[in-house]
């Protein structure tokens, strides 16, 4: 193991607002805070990760503007590897638009951008640094060639990969069957396994890729899913979150799919993994914003 994790996935910078409620149809509602900050799914989980202790590396692209700069200078700050950050002339940075609520609960909007530019060919050059890893982290926010080529090339050389599905939308089963670790929430989960209840959609997950580890994360409740030791036999998950005072649940899954990441590379037991994982999750949400919210490996293990 090299402790080492590459993310293939977005940049979005976030304008976050903040409201007793989010805002009915036709309504204007007035807010009681706002607050811009680096986001997108592929860079909150790239942050997770280097400050859970993994080296990482972060594939994707940023528009040259403004916003590209603000990201650069992050990822430099993290000492992220960004040797496979492109450039896009036409196309701005992404954006996110969270509206939070009260409570902590929140709603987003994203726009791609320079995002959507991202190409089947861009990963395919950025090979070295997924064959480099020991886990490969996606998501969604890609189009769907790009992803499909980074887990074929981490499978290819033995690196495991994590799938967090967000945005939810159609996989087709071969890219399902590529995929070490599949991290859906209890929203999206709904949209890839059938069922009336979690235990009968972790069943059919189980049905149809019975290889594949399932993970769902579950707010405030934790996380319940399946784990497939060595010799193939599955196990139950549950892993309880602690209790604590939610400010802003703003990236707070990508936090816990970063530690997760960083764990596995680590050489952790993937139980083990999943609790420090809980434990990220829980103290970022007590903290407002999105990916620099992710705590730091020391605070975990105070």
């Amino acid at each position: 193991m090299t402790d080492t994790v590459c993310v293939v996935g977005s940049l979005m910078m976030d304008l976050i607002t903040y409201a007793t409620r989010r805002p009915l149809p036709g309504e204007t509602l007035v807010g009681d805070d706002f607050t811009m900050t680096p986001g997108g799914k592929g860079f909150n989980q790239a942050v997770a990760a280097a400050r859970a202790g993994s080296r990482t590396s972060l594939v994707g692209r940023v528009g040259a503007d403004q916003f590209g700069s603000i990201f650069r200078q992050a990822l430099a700050e993290e000492e992220i590897d960004t040797t496979h950050l492109h450039g896009a002339e036409q196309d701005g940075t992404g954006v996110g638009l969270p509206v939070v609520e009260r409570g902590g609960q929140n709603s987003i909007i994203i726009v791609p951008r320079a995002n959507a530019s991202v190409t089947a060919a861009d990963v395919a050059a950025a090979r070295s640094a997924i064959t480099a890893a020991d886990v490969l982290l996606l998501q969604l926010e890609l189009p769907l060639d790009a992803v499909w080529q980074a887990a074929r090339i981490a499978r290819s050389a033995g690196v495991k990969v994590i799938l967090n599905p967000a945005p939810a939308a159609a996989l087709p089963a071969d890219l399902l069957s590529l995929v070490d670790y599949f991290v859906p929430n209890e929203v999206e989960v709904c949209l890839y396994a059938e069922g009336e209840v979690m235990a009968e959609r972790l069943d059919d997950l189980a049905s149809r890729f019975p290889r594949m580890n399932v993970v769902v994360t579950w707010g405030e409740r934790g996380v319940i899913g399946r784990l497939v030791g060595d010799d193939g036999v599955a196990l139950s998950l549950r892993e309880p979150a602690p209790v604590v005072n939610a400010v802003d649940t703003v990236g707070a899954g990508d936090v816990f799919c970063g530690y997760l990441a960083a764990g596995l590379a680590h050489g952790v037991p993937p139980a083990a993994a999943i609790r420090s994982a809980v434990s990220a999750a829980s103290l970022a949400v007590t903290r407002t914003g999105s990916g620099l919210s992710a705590p730091y490996a020391k605070e975990i293990q105070a």
